[in-house]
């Protein structure tokens, strides 16, 4: 059966909400929490939903949900069904609650499935609505497993690193990614380093690298276009890295490679 998405949207309340399915939910609903709070229950469980709090419910789950008059709530929502979804929930636990990266490539997909719901059927928009949603999933579940204990790092780490890795091709401040994990300038760097065995810098240098290898072995770009758009501010100071790590001049490690 293929994937069905029942419905899908963006909603903000700024009144009293309340909505319940006693009998159980139709099929699987996924909710973002974006802005505000609200409360909602699940098989029987009282659960606080804040900023960042991703909400699954699968089929048959007592669902309720609660916005207090004079509450702000916002959130993403899809609720969905199909034996691909069958499929991907059982390979792994999914918590009921747990606390995810708004960023932004989770929220571009899931506009992305918003628009495309609202185009004119069609076996096209079918196909790519069903691989949105495949690609909704899949970033959903590493993002629940990075934001868990059992992740191999800290949150504020992860979330250091997920940015780092955002952002590698640019022009990167420490301030701007301990800002984004919620530290200070000082804790983020001890804190990085220890868990991480790298500096935010080395860390960033070690994605451009590899950007820059990538387009070194199938590209015919000059390798001063390459040290830009790679990340590095010039040529000479690419090729000063590249050589301490490598051992050789980007040149000849092109000449190698091809």
């Amino acid at each position: 059966m293929k994937t069905n998405i029942f419905f899908c949207g963006y909603s903000y309340h700024t009144q009293g909400f309340h909505t319940q399915h006693k009998s159980g939910f139709p099929g699987y609903l996924f909710r973002l929490q974006t802005d505000g709070e609200c409360e909602a229950i699940v098989n029987g469980k009282k659960v606080e939903l804040k900023k960042g709090n991703l909400l699954l419910i699968r089929p048959g789950d007592y669902y309720e949900l609660l916005i207090k008059e004079n509450e702000n709530s916002g959130d993403y929502f899809i609720g969905c069904k199909g034996s691909w979804i069958d499929n991907w929930w059982r390979r792994s636990t999914k918590p009921a609650v747990s606390r995810i990266d708004l960023n932004e490539r989770i929220l571009a997909l899931w506009n992305g499935i918003i628009v495309e719901t609202r185009r004119p059927t069609s076996k096209e928009n079918e196909e790519l609505i069903d691989y949105l949603l495949r690609s909704l999933c899949l970033t959903l579940e590493r993002a629940v497993k990075e934001g868990t204990t059992s992740s191999n790092y800290p949150y504020p780490v992860t979330r250091m690193m997920r940015y780092i890795e955002e952002h590698a091709t640019t022009s990167i401040k420490i301030g701007e990614v301990s800002e984004y994990a919620g530290l200070s300038i000082s804790r983020a760097g001890h804190l990085f380093k220890q868990n991480v065995g790298k500096t935010m810098i080395g860390y960033a240098q070690e994605i451009r690298l590899s950007i820059a290898i990538e387009q070194m072995k199938f590209t015919t770009l000059t390798l001063e276009h390459i040290a830009e758009t790679s990340g590095f501010s010039a040529y000479p100071y690419f090729h000063k890295v590249f050589k301490k790590k490598y051992g050789v001049a980007p040149g000849e490690y092109r000449k190698r490679t091809q």
